[in-house]
């Protein structure tokens, strides 16, 4: 009904025409006083070639709308099957069609080609930038530095670390779709390589870690999967003071990381999955950046896992991550 109402609308003024042709004829008749039978001959004859004529016509319509629909939907394949322009007009709109797609096109073009030279120039940065701070760790090891100063320097360059594996983390998180390797590992010893990355931090912190090691395979990818655990210990050991931190093994295969720490505000916990997003702990640490768990809830679901968080003001915090297997878009 629509269709039909929008082709009458597009021919109005024919319409309009052949109504006001159709009334001058019939008074035409009128007035020459013609035998009735002759105008209802007439009539019949011109109203059965109109509908005819119009049908037609409508069909074209019909087809024309059909095309353009699908061409919607497959519109870079589009621009080089436009319909024939019926008339000048249809000509000059379909050249600004194609004028306008191949300045989106050029547009386009030249922002991935900006973002890709930006995303190849950090991610150099970040391999670069581990130079030195290897060279830091290994003088700070040697050096003559007084014990108490030596830890505060350790703790600090540790962060440092850690800031620049978040950057070229982030940069990697939609370009390189074939960096995922999906494997079955022993998720054990995924988690034993972030505890000892963060024993330090544990020891300096007073936090207690309790671990109970528990046999579990999960088809996932180590490195990713390894980013995202030592992410969530990060954010616990930051809030945490001299509490304890747990890490356990749920069924069916869910990571969970509890700690004891200052919880999260239940006006934040929606929101704290989202890009930027620090809520009232970041804005009173004044040092948190809000892409922690954004990176870890973007890998995960790229790997086709799940994570969520509980948390209690005062009490703690509690990340789950479900590590059963459902739509990989790594790819």
């Amino acid at each position: 009904m629509r269709l039909l109402f929008s082709y009458m609308k597009s021919h109005r003024k024919s319409i309009c025409l052949f109504a006001a042709m159709f009334a001058a004829y019939g008074a035409l008749l009128y007035l020459f006083d013609v035998p009735a039978m002759v105008p209802i001959y007439c009539t019949l004859v011109i109203l059965g070639l109109g509908t005819f004529l119009v049908s037609v016509d409508f069909g074209r319509y019909q087809r024309r709308h059909k095309e353009l629909l699908h061409m919607e939907k497959e519109i870079v394949d589009a621009m080089d099957h436009l319909p024939l322009p019926q008339d000048l007009i249809e000509e000059d709109y379909q050249a600004i069609i194609r004028a306008s797609f191949q300045d989106r096109m050029d547009r386009a073009y030249e922002a991935d080609r900006k973002r890709l030279d930006m995303t190849d120039y950090y991610t150099m940065w970040a391999h670069q930038i581990k130079t030195p701070i290897a060279a830091m760790k290994l003088l700070l090891q040697t050096g003559e530095i007084q014990s108490q100063e030596r830890k505060e320097l350790e703790n600090e360059l540790f962060r440092i670390e850690q800031y620049v594996e978040m950057a070229l983390c982030y940069t990697r998180l939609d370009e390189d779709s074939n960096d995922y390797v999906l494997k079955e590992y022993e998720l054990s010893d995924i988690i034993k390589q972030a505890v000892r990355k963060f024993a330090s931090q544990f020891i300096r912190s007073k936090c207690l870690l309790v671990y109970e090691e528990e046999p579990c395979k999960v088809m996932t990818d180590e490195k990713w999967l390894l980013f995202v655990i030592e992410q969530v210990l990060s954010n616990s050991l930051k809030y945490t003071r001299q509490g304890q931190i747990e890490i356990m093994v749920k069924q069916p295969k869910t990571l969970v990381i509890r700690d004891s720490g200052m919880g999260i505000a239940p006006e934040d916990l929606p929101r704290i999955f989202e890009k930027g997003y620090t809520g009232y702990n970041g804005r009173e640490d004044k040092k948190s950046t809000g892409l922690g768990l954004y990176l870890c809830r973007r890998i995960l679901e790229n790997l086709g896992h799940k994570i969520t968080a509980s948390s209690v003001v005062g009490e703690g915090t509690e990340i789950s991550i479900d590590l059963n297997s459902y739509d990989f878009q790594g790819e």
